[in-house]
């Protein structure tokens, strides 16, 4: 039985789907799962600074709480390198505790067992 979860998500953050994605998430924590996040294509805009600060999908929290609740609880929260490339993006951009790092990390995860989502 797995005890890891790693969500793949792929959509921006004024699409509805990256805040049911991080509630999912943080739910997997609750029960006790480690849990990580890939972000790719327009999902790296959820974590530019300033970015989430104004986004609410109604009756969910806020993501920028979503996110904040979901790195302080031991999330791992990685970023796509060309994504984030293509974007014109640097770490210096993107919010503290994400790591910009290539698929593999994931597939390690995944090979390990980890259980995944996609949003």
């Amino acid at each position: 039985m797995t005890e890891e979860l790693i969500a793949l998500m792929s959509h921006g953050p004024t699409d509805e789907r990256a805040s049911v994605g991080f509630t999912v998430v943080n739910g997997g924590l609750t029960a006790g799962l480690t849990a990580s996040v890939f972000l790719t294509a327009d999902a790296v805009d959820i974590v530019r600074r300033g970015v989430t600060d104004l986004v609410h999908a109604h009756p969910m929290e806020p993501l920028k709480d979503l996110i904040a609740d979901f790195l302080s609880r031991g999330g791992t929260l990685w970023a796509c390198p060309p994504c984030v490339k293509a974007r014109g993006y640097g770490q210096d951009d993107l919010i503290d505790g994400v790591r910009i790092v290539g698929a593999s990390a994931m597939h390690e995860r995944i090979k390990a067992g980890a259980a995944t989502l996609s949003f």
